[in-house]
């Protein structure tokens, strides 16, 4: 079975979140980091072939409770600290996909896929 494009751009949409997920996970993350790890985040990710943007949201709640339950001032970055949203265009198909927690767990999914 050959691919559709619409699944290749699919699947490139899935390694970069990959990449963005263990690249990142466990980085050492407060307040005062937040934002400027969100955008290290997001412009290590747009380097990557075919990925047009990604918008990387901490979850500024859940950072201050996750701080708060910790000993620190800062804690380890999770999928339940961040929203991401991504755009991957592959041979004229736009891929738009998101990860937000959903009943506890950081779900990555496919929003959109337009040809």
């Amino acid at each position: 079975m050959e691919p559709t494009t619409p699944q290749e751009a699919c699947f490139e949409a899935g390694i970069k979140f990959g990449s963005l997920y263990h690249q990142f996970a466990g980085t050492p993350v407060s307040p005062d980091s937040a934002d400027s790890l969100a955008a290290a985040m997001e412009e290590a990710i747009e380097n990557q072939p075919f990925c047009e943007t990604v918008t990387v949201s901490v979850r500024t709640a859940a950072l201050a409770d996750a701080i708060a339950a910790g000993g620190a001032d800062y804690t380890e970055l999770t999928g339940r600290l961040i929203d991401v949203e991504m755009r991957i265009e592959y041979e004229g198909v736009t891929v738009e996909t998101s990860m937000a927690m959903v009943d506890g767990y950081p779900l990555m999914q496919v929003d959109a896929v337009r040809e």
